[in-house]
């Protein structure tokens, strides 16, 4: 593993972590790491530093409906699902889009205020998009894991053991 995918799996554990605690870790003098880590900055391979907000805890979270859209697309000519895919992005709902292999071209993940907000999106935004031929909307219900992070909290007995 080279230095630049080592101080990458240590970012992606802990985006917070200290130059001098991954100059420890890598080995490496801490004017090193900086050094890499700004040329991955500049080449676009580290896009954002970002806290990932445990949805059942905030407030905010807690109170938006988020949905799974599966969209089954025309391709563009020339354009294929690029140009589609870039229409559906940019709306500020759309939290994830994926082209997907299987029984449809698109899998999308929005967010918004209400039950409402979500159908008028879809009804309103996403439908009469040129090129889209079928839209299934599935609500998330509750969040168990995502992005590697489990959000249930562990229940610990917390009577003391008998030894006998």
């Amino acid at each position: 593993m080279d230095s630049s995918e080592e101080i990458l799996n240590l970012l992606r554990d802990n985006a917070r972590i200290s130059t001098q605690d991954i100059s420890a870790m890598t080995k490496k003098t801490p004017e090193e790491v900086e050094k890499v880590i700004q040329r991955l900055e500049n080449e676009g391979i580290i896009m954002k530093y970002a806290a990932i907000i445990n949805p059942e805890k905030d407030l905010n979270s807690r109170e938006k409906v988020k949905a799974e859209i599966e969209i089954q697309v025309q391709p563009e000519r020339e354009h294929g699902f690029d140009a589609i895919a870039d229409r559906i992005y940019r709306f500020p709902q759309v939290k994830s889009l994926y082209l997907m292999s299987g029984g449809y071209d698109l899998k999308v993940i929005i967010e918004g205020d209400s039950l409402t907000d979500v159908a008028s999106f879809v009804a309103r935004k996403l439908s009469t998009i040129q090129g889209v031929r079928s839209i299934k909307t599935h609500f998330i219900l509750k969040t168990y894991k995502e992005n590697d992070i489990v959000y249930i909290e562990e229940k610990t007995d917390s009577r003391e053991g008998v030894i006998a």
